[in-house]
């Protein structure tokens, strides 16, 4: 028998992939619909791999800024999921915020669930957007794992308003939704604004920064 039978082939292509059987494969077994199989399974783990994870959007911004209405805007235009920190913490701990001390506490109660809520979109190759302040090192530190666990894309826009922009939008927000009276006030922004830190480029965001002017 001729040497050329065996090394007679069938080539193919699955996917992008060319896919080779040759007679000797055939003969100990090696079937093409076999091979087919497994190339389309090692395709498949490669696209899972691959696969591109979703950008995470956040905001950083005094209180009154326009952070949730940016984060509105944002999420329609990037068809993303929205995570609200507020509607989580209505909804999860109701009636329970009164003062900055009931925030810091509940709102470290969320986090953990949040984040990996997140993660679990993003890497899933959607869009996230969080509406959680980044207005502290500590925030920014922690929204910084939030994507930086997963190596996922993200975005910080930094919407850069004077205070007396944010009261007034405060003021007109407290009167729009009264259920806000007790945290929507002039007191606690002056007293939530204490600890507020602008990001900075050493900080390593990818930053935008949306002014007064812009």
């Amino acid at each position: 028998m001729s040497m050329r039978f065996f090394l007679a082939s069938i080539r193919m292509r699955v996917g992008n992939s060319p896919i080779t059987i040759n007679t000797l494969e055939f003969f100990h077994g090696v079937t093409l619909s076999r091979k087919i199989r497994m190339r389309r399974n090692i395709l498949l783990c490669n696209t899972r791999q691959e696969m591109k994870k979703g950008v995470l959007t956040f905001f950083c911004g005094k209180m009154g800024a326009g952070k949730t209405t940016k984060s509105l805007e944002v999420s329609q235009e990037r068809n993303a999921v929205l995570l609200s920190e507020d509607e989580w913490l209505a909804s999860v701990y109701p009636d329970s915020i009164k003062t900055l001390e009931d925030y810091v506490k509940y709102a470290g109660r969320l986090k953990p669930q949040m984040k990996k809520l997140a993660q679990s979109i993003l890497s899933s190759g959607t869009n996230v957007v969080m509406d959680f302040p980044a207005n502290t090192t500590l925030q920014r530190k922690w929204l910084r794992s939030v994507f930086s666990e997963i190596q996922a894309p993200h975005e910080l826009i930094y919407i850069d308003q004077p205070n007396d922009i944010c009261l007034e939008q405060i003021a007109k927000r407290r009167a729009e939704q009264p259920q806000r009276a007790a945290t929507d006030t002039e007191e606690m922004f002056e007293q939530v604004t204490k600890y507020f830190v602008a990001p900075t480029p050493d900080e390593g965001f990818n930053i935008t920064v949306i002014s007064e002017n812009g």
